[in-house]
């Protein structure tokens, strides 16, 4: 599996989610198996104006590569300068989102909207690509379409097709509409229909994929080159070697232990802390503690202690006294309602 030049081993990606994958999730993950992953949505007008938390935004290391950064706005030269800033700050791919269906980007002509804006779509990404050097990979985020209608999926397979001609490395395609946000299922015989119609070109495909038996499922039942994780991927950095081992083997998998699961969530707090500071830290990680406890045996208890953290010293208590003593870790319910769904629903890539 590649992107462009750049050789993966595993076709599983990390997605970005707004409010969760920070340079510190993304680590976590990479040391536990994640080949590739992608920042949250990046807003064009905050990178060029240098607005409020624009270090931390762009923030990668040596270790957080190959990564995508993920870009977002309505305007084609802004768009364009943005790709040049992350660019020179490193970054291994650019990718366009033409996918958020959250309203607030909607009405600014932005994300999903761009189904309902084909002229604007076409101008985008032929400004993002001109302005980079060729050997830089550029992908494109989309939806299947706006909504359901015909004058949809043609704009859809336009923007596709113009993708293709001014040679952008892939295009990941989420399998709901933008209409649909995350609401019922996602639409998987579309994925395997579009990935028969272009079989030389690379797509990701994602929706509904919440476990690793849900994305080595998705690579057999449509044949999309890469399976794209999001949901899935919160206060699971196990998933991506999950799947690779499923994938190979066929075995059953076994969870994360209390003690992995001890490292995981200390590392995690520790390089959130290095990024962000203690207290907003403890805001941040008290909704990723609450997806780890998932797999504690006690889960419903632990997150309760997760919700109360604030600081470095209350995140510490929770691990002296849920996971100090190993044994089996469980598995939860994939799709069960917990404290943070609706959260996450605002973000421009729960999927």
């Amino acid at each position: 599996m590649q992107i462009g030049p750049i050789k993966l081993p595993v076709p599983f990606c990390q997605a970005g989610l707004a409010g969760y994958s920070d340079r510190a999730m993304r680590l976590v993950a990479r040391r536990r198996g994640c080949p590739y992953a992608v920042t949250e949505s990046l807003l064009d007008i905050t990178l060029l104006h240098g607005g409020k938390g624009l270090e931390n935004s762009i923030d990668i290391n040596d270790e957080d590569h190959p990564i995508a950064g993920q870009i977002i706005g309505s305007e084609p030269d802004q768009l364009a300068r943005v790709a040049q800033i992350l660019y020179a700050h490193r970054y291994d791919v650019i990718d366009l989102n033409f996918a958020c269906p959250v309203k607030k980007i909607k009405n600014k002509a932005r994300g999903g909207h761009m189904l309902r804006d084909l002229p604007r779509a076409v101008e985008i990404l032929k400004a993002v690509r001109d302005a980079l050097p060729p050997q830089v990979p550029t992908t494109v985020s989309l939806r299947r379409g706006y909504d359901d209608s015909g004058e949809s999926t043609d704009a859809f397979f336009q923007i596709l097709e113009t993708a293709w001609s001014l040679d952008y490395a892939a295009v990941r395609v989420h399998a709901r509409t933008v209409e649909q946000k995350y609401a019922g299922p996602s639409r998987w015989p579309f994925l395997k229909d579009l990935k028969a119609r272009y079989p030389d070109q690379t797509i990701l495909g994602s929706g509904d994929v919440f476990t690793a038996e849900d994305a080595v499922r998705m690579l057999g039942d449509t044949g999309v080159d890469m399976v794209w994780i999001a949901r899935g991927a919160i206060g699971n950095p196990w998933v991506f070697k999950q799947a690779a081992a499923l994938l190979e083997s066929g075995s059953a998998l076994l969870p994360p232990s209390i003690h992995e699961q001890r490292d995981a969530l200390r590392e995690h707090f520790g390089i959130s802390m290095e990024i962000h500071g203690e207290q907003l830290a403890g805001r941040r990680m008290r909704k990723q503690g609450i997806k780890y406890a998932r797999f504690h045996p006690d889960a419903s208890q632990v997150k309760v202690d997760f919700i109360a953290v604030t600081s470095l010293r209350t995140w510490q208590q929770v691990l002296d006294k849920w996971y100090s003593h190993d044994g089996p870790g469980v598995w939860p319910d994939p799709r069960a309602a917990d404290e943070v769904n609706g959260e996450e629903n605002q973000s421009c890539e729960a999927a």
